[in-house]
């Protein structure tokens, strides 16, 4: 492979049209009418006590974005009408609108409903959207002329802190939590559920039994009541607990790091879904998740697939935990369902990684301004809709100062200088990591950046130790696409995992900041007549969305292994010869990841392996 070949597999995208309302066509609703068209809408025609309005940014396209308000009658008798005020920074604007009138007044902006849509009955809500650019959220909210969170509803006060709660049946995996009744004088609706500060669940009752959690771990619980108007009280203080059982190697991996790839892309054609990590077993068997990808457009972190990410409503069966997705809830997608594996499985730490093959084209612009771009991206992933989410950011440029889909000229500080800014932004309470090259050859990949004085910032490098040779070679020679060692007649020198870990930790990075790189797929030739390594071939053989390359759950049926070549398996089936990682070939370079003093390991992707998660076990052991 020459160093122009790609060390990664290509993530190409595949995103539906969603079906609806087109939210681009001008003209849907008039905006920016003359200041006297304002005058009818300044006396709200029903108090505001009894009702909610709520923003969310739909989607982002780098120019613009989607913006969505949704009032909710939290009140006992229905609103004949409504009107939301609200307050853009400058430079922040609305463009088009729909299911409501939107005027403005300097960077004041108010939205009133439309004939058809004024009436909001108890517990029901209505919301409208809009086009708009710039960057800022809005601010001041005003509903009906008083605060859009209910806060300020006269005659109707907060309910009281919860008792402190108490913990019983205490096993490995779950505890039972017991309060005492909060008071309001209108009546407690419900209590929300905080673990260690996030919201976990809510309840109509005063107990709730906690499961899902790792053996020999502390928990921190509290609770918060909320009325019939859906205001919070204070919350209660706290209880800490610490589960039964734990050492003895019951934590994923031990000590070591077990983290996967979940592709946003995966849930349209692979059909496959955060459930599946559930229902395969594999979420109990890693530490964490890079969910991929965001993009990096302008110099700036951006949305990757709205739709797929936070918007897409799942049913109750393909829900992590049996709840079927609501239209109005805040917070859909894959992100939501992240957010409910992580209740379920509270050991898991969440990533979200930005670039990647297709989408690194933005990272020299970030160098330029290494600042700006950290600031766009802790603004985007610590956004309050899904902060609780995402534990941190994973980098994932390929490749820096070298050639990967095109061609980086920043410089060899450019990595340095964009990690320690990224991570001066988010702070220790974060983990920043980075998906790097595995190019050990003389004056490769690993050659033109500033590795070393990067993971002084970085937590740790996820090294791509495959797609070292594949069918973009077409003739071959059938190599494998993985291999941990060199062997005789291998076609190019310095592309093994040995090879690379041995420069990377020559340069100075400390091996517990590598882990080694487990692809879940296979690439393979067609038209090779030979068994062993080295043969000719006529192409790349078919695969199922791509050619050269096929799913690991696929070839170990179609394609069993006949022999192994520098830890890797090979097969040769009629005319086709693939390469890939067997559960066997997975615990030796596991033994060999231990031996080298390494981090852990990593994967690409989940959706490759068995439906009972054969590979994410094989890692998971050989890490013990």
């Amino acid at each position: 492979m020459s160093t122009q070949a790609p060390q990664r597999r290509s993530r190409f995208r595949w995103i539906p049209t969603r079906s609806g309302r087109s939210k681009v066509v001008a003209g849907l609703t008039a905006l920016v009418v003359p200041l006297a068209a304002m005058v009818g809408l300044a006396s709200p025609a029903s108090a505001a006590a009894s009702a909610t309005a709520t923003y969310t940014k739909k989607s982002d396209w780098g120019s613009g974005f989607e913006g969505q308000w949704t009032v909710k009658n939290t009140g006992t008798t229905a609103l004949s009408s409504w009107t939301i005020e609200w307050d853009f920074p400058s430079g922040t604007s609305v463009g088009s609108a729909w299911d409501a009138t939107v005027t403005s007044a300097g960077t004041h902006w108010t939205a009133k409903n439309l004939s058809w849509n004024g009436t909001v009955a108890p517990g029901a809500s209505i919301s409208f959207g809009f086009n708009g650019s710039g960057p800022s959220a809005p601010s001041g909210c005003k509903l009906n002329g008083a605060s859009c969170d209910g806060s300020t509803v006269p005659g109707d006060n907060p309910p009281s802190a919860p008792g402190t709660p108490t913990t019983s049946d205490v096993t490995n995996t779950s505890v039972k939590l017991s309060w005492s009744a909060a008071t309001d004088d209108k009546g407690v609706k419900n209590y929300d559920v905080l673990r260690n500060g996030a919201k976990i669940a809510t309840v109509t009752g005063t107990t709730y039994t906690n499961t899902g959690l790792t053996a020999g771990t502390d928990y921190t619980y509290a609770v918060q009541a909320r009325d019939t108007i859906d205001q919070l009280g204070p919350i209660s203080a706290s209880v800490s607990v610490r589960t039964t059982g734990g050492g003895g190697g019951e934590q994923p991996g031990g000590d070591k790091i077990n983290l996967g790839y979940f592709t946003n892309w995966g849930v349209y054609g692979r059909n496959y879904h955060v459930k599946n990590l559930v229902t395969s077993g594999s979420a109990a068997k890693i530490t964490h998740i890079n969910y991929a990808f965001g993009n990096v457009q302008n110099g700036k972190c951006t949305i990757g697939d709205s739709y797929a990410d936070y918007d897409k409503a799942y049913t109750a069966d393909q829900s992590v935990d049996g709840v079927a997705d609501t239209w109005d809830q805040p917070l859909r997608g894959n992100f939501n369902q992240l957010r409910k594996l992580k209740a379920k499985y509270p050991h898991i730490k969440v990533l979200w990684s930005f670039g990647g093959w297709t989408w690194s084209g933005g990272f020299p612009q970030a160098a330029q301004n290494p600042a700006a771009f950290a600031q766009s991206c802790y603004d985007l992933v610590e956004d309050p809709r899904w902060a609780d989410v995402f534990d941190g950011i994973d980098l994932d440029w390929e490749y820096p100062n070298a050639c990967g889909l095109t061609c980086d000229t920043s410089g060899p500080a450019a990595l340095k200088n964009l990690a320690s800014a990224v991570k001066t932004k988010f702070g220790a309470g974060n983990l920043v990591t980075a998906a790097i090259t595995a190019d050990g050859s003389a004056g490769g990949k690993i050659d033109a950046a500033d590795y070393a004085g990067a993971a002084q910032s970085f937590d740790w490098y996820n090294v791509m130790t495959y797609d070292f040779f594949g069918a973009w070679a077409a003739k071959g020679p059938t190599a494998p696409h993985s291999p941990l060692n060199p062997y005789t007649g291998i076609p190019q020198e310095g592309f093994t995992s040995a090879d690379a870990i041995a420069k990377l930790k020559a340069k100075g990075v400390p091996a517990k900041k590598l882990l080694l790189g487990i692809g879940f797929y296979g690439r393979g030739w067609t038209g090779v007549t030979q068994s062993a390594p080295g043969g000719t071939a006529t192409g790349a053989a078919s695969g199922t969305y791509e050619a050269g390359i096929e799913d690991y759950k696929v070839l170990k049926n179609t394609c069993p292994a006949t022999g192994t070549i520098a830890g890797t398996a090979y097969a040769h089936c009629g005319t086709n010869w693939w390469s890939y990682d067997t559960p066997a070939t997975i615990g030796s370079k596991m033994s060999w990841a231990k031996s080298q003093g390494l981090g852990g390991a990593f994967f690409w992707e989940f959706s490759g392996d068995t439906a009972n998660g054969e590979l994410v076990s094989a890692i998971n052991g050989g890490l013990q």
